[in-house]
């Protein structure tokens, strides 16, 4: 899996509802029908917790994946993710990858101050650590890059890792929001835009259905990144990855643990 994609519970979110108010007319004309309920949508607070994904890839079974979220201490943070590939798909997938992203919680921003990603393979495997050094105002990744890569980046106030991209998503996501984000991590710069739907949408996951907000990247060309969020949950309960308009990797929540 690309260092870009985690980009995301075994709770049901429920849908908190206003009932809108029906106004009389005149004694001749029929009463109008009620108003449809206005959602309200609650983003769920920055917490810790463990969740436990099923992975596939083009619908068949291939991996499972942890993402976690500690509170290291203070103002201080900690999200990692761990994919796990079976034998035959680690390969293609190129699952068996840990990335994780230190943080500070600053107000409602997420600031990141260091980044890792360790990819393991059957014959080698290869490391990166970056740091975003925000008095200097540049971030810089070391290890087994591309020597472009490893130069210095400017930094802008609000510059997300990948991880904390997911993060930010379930904290700004609402009913017909958009979102924009500038994604640095490994070296890279890209702009990435998402657009949250009008209503939820009934969701399958394994046995459990799911009410959840759809929320896709509208700027990725030809691979699509899509996000289902239910209401006041920290983690994603589906993340889809597309390539060319096919389904290619699919990320399903099985468990859920708050700490």
């Amino acid at each position: 899996m690309s260092t870009s994609l985690f980009k995301p519970v075994l709770l049901i979110a429920s849908l908190l509802c206003t009932v809108a108010v029906v106004q009389a007319q005149q004694a001749a004309d029929p009463p109008l029908p009620p108003a449809l309920p206005a959602m309200q949508w609650e983003a769920p607070p920055l917490e810790p917790f463990t969740a436990t994904y099923q992975a596939l890839y083009k619908g068949k079974e291939a991996g499972d994946a942890v993402l976690r979220v500690t509170h290291t201490g203070g103002a201080q943070w900690r999200v990692d993710m761990q994919v796990i590939g079976r034998r035959g798909f680690a390969s293609v997938l190129g699952l068996n990858l840990e990335q994780s992203t230190v943080f500070e919680k600053r107000g409602d921003s997420y600031v990141p101050l260091s980044q890792a990603t360790v990819r393991k393979g059957l014959f080698l495997g290869k490391k990166v650590t970056g740091t975003y050094d925000w008095q200097a105002g540049t971030a810089q990744w070391l290890g087994d890059l591309k020597k472009e890569r490893t130069q210095p980046i400017p930094l802008q106030a609000g510059d997300q890792s990948a991880l904390l991209i997911n993060l930010a998503i379930m904290r700004d996501a609402r009913p017909g929001g958009q979102m924009r984000y500038r994604y640095v991590d490994v070296g890279r710069v890209r702009q990435h835009d998402y657009q949250a739907a009008p209503d939820t949408e009934n969701v399958q996951v394994g046995e459990l259905s799911y009410n959840a907000l759809r929320v896709h990247r509208t700027n990725g060309g030809n691979d699509e990144t899509i996000l289902w969020i239910a209401n006041g949950v920290p983690t994603p309960v589906r993340i889809l990855q597309r390539e060319d308009g096919e389904d290619r990797i699919d990320l399903r929540l099985i468990e859920y643990q708050g700490v």
